[in-house]
């Protein structure tokens, strides 16, 4: 194994377990290394560290995922990983009414740059680094050997993999996924279309705000923008909402979220499916036409030299959904955001209300979900941001 030396005066990431080490912590590093390189890490007293993988020669140089000396990377390694992250999963959601969870959260499962999703009996998955890449036989085997699912299909689409020199890849890797998969979440039912949804089918990690959500809706007018499959459209009308509005500018996502409202049983005479840009049907609204105003947009922000215009846009539709939403209203403002702090999100909104004079009162804000578990020294990994507001005018 490749023995790598860490500068002194650059311990202090690797002592908090930080998951990645950046190349200029490095004394040296040998010439010829590929990405996925098992290495492991010394201080210059030939103490040992960590272990991980070489990633590249810029940026960051090693990821790690291990702590313990001596650890070999072979099947068993693969195996005890996902083996522990599943453990989890199972022990504090089996008995929730939800089939389907974040069974491998990359960096924060100690498998950096791997992300699973698990539907019902289906298996979706990126690998976002050529280092983690190159074990792909390595993790099928494991991922069927504990979870033997039916069918694994991968996603490989992400920004991230573009950045580290990586092709999008879509494809079937073992068994057979249909067009559509039925899951379970919080007793409630959706379909989710693995091979051509968004991400890796379906936004899991909003399952804990959309059982929040419900605590707002019984009565109530609710407006669900960017609804994508008609997630928090689902919840709400399960809570007793007399009216649901889901805005999407994907006309394919509206009919999967019909679908979705006729699969619980919800008539959809209480339902309106808007297909069109958010950002031009809020303007066109009668002022105090919602009680509840959900906004969850895709990420603004995709890299940190677009965090300016990024910002902008987050305030733009908080502005444009105030006028529409009625006394002591309930706004549901999120972000999934890597490169906006929970403060700063925050604080964004803060100047919004200010300036369009609402006054707000922040009832409840929320990060991940349990199967989102994010190691306390990758403050990199927050990146969800969801806040319920009661807004008085």
């Amino acid at each position: 194994m490749i023995k790598l030396t860490v500068r002194k005066e650059r311990l202090g990431p690797v002592l908090g377990r930080h998951p990645w080490l950046f190349s200029g912590a490095l004394k040296s590093i040998p010439n010829g290394l590929i990405a996925g390189e098992p290495v492991e890490l010394y201080n210059e007293n030939n103490q040992y560290l960590a272990g991980g993988y070489f990633s590249s020669y810029s940026q960051i140089a090693v990821r790690l995922w291990s702590f313990q000396e001596g650890e070999i990377i072979d099947d068993n390694f693969f195996i005890r990983r996902v083996e522990r992250a599943h453990a989890l999963r199972q022990k504090y959601l089996a008995s929730s009414g939800t089939n389907a969870y974040r069974l491998i959260n990359g960096e924060s499962d100690l498998l950096p740059g791997l992300i699973v999703d698990k539907y019902n009996d289906y298996l979706s998955l990126q690998f976002h680094t050529k280092g983690m890449e190159l074990y792909k036989t390595r993790i099928l085997s494991a991922l069927q050997q504990v979870i033997k699912p039916k069918g694994i299909y991968e996603r490989s689409e992400n920004l991230a993999r573009r950045q580290d020199g990586l092709e999008s890849y879509s494809a079937l890797l073992s068994g057979e996924v249909p067009e559509r998969v039925e899951i379970e979440e919080n007793n409630l039912k959706f379909l989710v279309d693995i091979k051509e949804g968004q991400k890796t089918g379906f936004f899991l990690d909003q399952r804990d705000k959309r059982k929040s959500l419900q605590t707002y809706c019984r009565d109530a007018e609710v407006l669900n923008c960017f609804s994508y499959s008609g997630g928090f459209s689902v919840y709400a009308l399960a809570a007793g909402a007399k009216r649901v509005v889901s805005v999407d500018v994907s006309a394919s996502a509206m009919d999967l979220a019909k679908e979705n409202i006729k699969l619980n049983g919800f008539s959809l005479e209480r339902c309106e499916f808007i297909v069109e840009d958010v950002k031009k049907y809020l303007p066109s609204q009668a002022p105090n036409s919602f009680d509840v105003i959900i906004l969850d947009p895709p990420a603004f922000i995709k890299d940190r030299h677009k965090k300016i215009p990024g910002v902008s846009g987050y305030k733009r539709i908080n502005e444009l959904a105030l006028p529409i939403l009625r006394e002591q209203g309930i706004l549901v403002s999120c972000s999934c955001s890597y490169h906006l702090s929970l403060e700063e999100f925050r604080r964004l909104l803060t100047e919004t209300f200010g300036r369009n004079k609402v006054t707000a009162q922040l009832l409840e804000s929320q990060t991940h979900n349990l199967d989102h578990p994010i190691l306390c020294a990758h403050e990199e990994g927050s990146y969800l941001k969801t806040l319920f507001f009661r807004i008085l005018k």
